[in-house]
């Protein structure tokens, strides 16, 4: 690496990345910067993202471990730079809101228009371009998982540019835009399920993944919390209540007195027993994995990014013992089986605590095929059972498709229902229209709730900022609630309007089929639809 610098160096003053556009408007500084006005005399590590990305998501732990390592005392500064794949990743307050919720802490600058990422020729998300202190192109590494790369290299960039004299400890004025917000109850809750039975008297109970807390909340449906699991320090501890630490988490189902828990960035499906009043982990190691295909004992199968959970049965077997995992990590679909039972397709026998893949092969599209491990998913972020459906029914929000889609528990073939387009390999199909099966668009879906009793699914539309309905037997989908339009991200004391959801990430069907509860997630609330006459209130 060194020599390689030396080489750089030698030629750097012909090299040097052109000036960024003074329209960029930015967060977590108290000024707009200027790459050649305020950023050289810095090792810069450039992170061209984009906040709907699973992938962006994966590498914002080895930026912070860099971050903890060196600081702008040092030389180093991490610099994002936010280039939209959607329309309501384009506004600022969207890229605020993002900002607190994945807890960033460097400077961003919105390139709403990707005019920087096309100045620089990026064609990937993530890409993270290291510069030295000329704004001299050193390295780009491109996609995820390349930490010790990163690591290694800009250890030896400060060390070299150290030598030399040319780097300074002037602070370029972060300001973290977390600092300047009031207290929430709720900050960015993802997911929300209703049950009965979590406690003696048998009444209704809201169970939350307040995921920028990093808790679990259990409440009554007036919204009164009764018992809060875990500590808005995230970390991954198991143990009482009180010691529990979760990171991100987002799906919630239960079954009996059992709280299936969706451990995001710690790549964990966790168990919350509320009799016990214990937190276990029930599969995962810790890490990210990258396996695609599972088998192993649950403890010791890595998985990544599991986004949703919902409890049901592969064919005729019984209830509930199926734990059906949206694994966003690896754009796949995975079971744990709670009792012995087989996949579809599959002779094979899995024993009880085994998690294996279900549909999906693990590549990015949006590819519908008869034999689900030949299908393939886009981030899969929410998932309903449908027991209704011939040996049973799976849906899915896949929001890097914009789709919803439907996987058969009987035959495991995997269908369209609404939004997308035919061509398996276009994740840029996206919109606002209600119509039927293709002809319909969404943006960006991240749940999707079954109600049997109406025979709809109803979907969280979450960067159209809406409820929608879609009646699976036509494939026709229709706006319930939303006015398309969100407030500015972060949590406030202003009055909500009747239909301003924002980025609605997960929904249920309660109170006896007679409303939904939906996770509003920026607007850091949970709030009920009634379905008689779409009425939304905050719970």
């Amino acid at each position: 690496v060194t020599a390689f610098l030396a080489r750089n160096h030698a030629r750097e003053r012909h090299s040097v990345v052109p000036p960024c556009s003074s329209n960029l408007e930015w967060v977590n500084v108290e000024r707009p910067l200027s790459l050649h006005a305020d950023l050289q005399g810095k090792v810069l590590v450039v992170d061209f993202f984009t906040f709907c990305c699973i992938n962006c998501m994966h590498i914002l732990p080895d930026l912070h471990a860099l971050e903890e390592k060196f600081s702008e005392k040092d030389g180093l500064l991490v610099v994002g730079v936010h280039s939209a794949k959607f329309p309501h990743e384009k506004l600022t307050a969207s890229v605020r809101a993002a900002v607190l919720r994945h807890a960033i802490g460097h400077p961003v600058a919105c390139d709403g228009e990707a005019s920087l990422w096309q100045d620089l020729s990026v064609s990937c998300w993530p890409t993270l371009l290291v510069l030295g202190p000329r704004a001299n192109p050193l390295l780009a590494i491109v996609g995820e998982g390349r930490a010790a790369t990163l690591h290694s290299f800009v250890s030896a960039a400060l060390r070299y540019y150290r030598e030399k004299g040319e780097l300074n400890a002037k602070s370029v004025g972060v300001k973290p835009y977390k600092d300047s917000l009031p207290p929430s109850l709720l900050l960015f809750p993802g997911k929300v399920c209703a049950t009965r039975g979590l406690d003696a008297d048998g009444e209704e109970r809201l169970v939350v993944a307040d995921t920028a807390h990093h808790t679990v909340l259990v409440t009554d449906s007036s919204g009164r919390v009764l018992h809060c699991v875990g500590d808005p320090e995230p970390g991954c501890v198991d143990g009482e209540f009180s010691e529990a630490r979760f990171s991100s988490p987002q799906g919630v189902c239960v079954r009996g007195q059992h709280i299936f828990v969706a451990d995001t960035n710690n790549h964990l499906v966790r168990l919350v027993d509320m009799a016990e009043k214990r937190v276990s982990t029930l599969v995962g190691t810790g890490s990210q994995g990258t396996d695609k295909e599972g088998g192993l004992p649950a403890l010791k199968q890595p998985i990544s990014s599991p986004w949703d959970l919902v409890l049901g049965s592969i064919a005729d077997g019984e209830p509930d013992s199926v734990l059906f995992i949206a694994m966003a990590g690896t754009h796949q679909i995975w079971a744990y089986f709670l009792s012995d039972g087989k996949l579809p397709r599959s002779s094979q026998e899995h024993k009880a605590g085994t998690c294996v893949r279900l549909a999906g092969s693990g590549n990015e599209e949006n590819r519908n095929n008869s034999y689900p491990h030949k299908a393939s998913f886009a981030q899969p972020s929410g998932l309903s059972f449908a027991p209704e459906a011939g040996g049973g029914c799976l849906y899915v929000a896949d929001s890097e498709s914009s789709t919803v889609r439907a996987v058969s528990l009987r035959d495991g073939a995997v269908k369209a229902l609404v939004g997308g387009e035919r061509d398996p390999m276009n994740l840029f199909a996206f919109g606002d229209v209600d119509a039927k099966g293709v002809d319909a668009k969404l943006q960006h879906p991240l749940g999707v709730a079954w109600h049997p009793t109406h025979r709809l699914l109803y979907v969280a539309d979450s960067y159209n900022h809406k409820i929608k309905a879609v009646d699976p037997s036509t494939r026709a989908c229709v706006t319930l609630v939303g006015s398309g339009r969100s407030p500015d991200g972060g949590p406030s004391a202003a009055p909500l309007g009747r239909d301003t959801l924002a980025e609605p990430g997960g929904l249920c069907v309660g109170d006896g089929g007679k409303v939904l509860y939906v996770a509003d997630t920026n607007n850091h609330r949970v709030c009920v639809v009634d379905l008689d006459t779409s009425a939304v209130s905050t719970v």
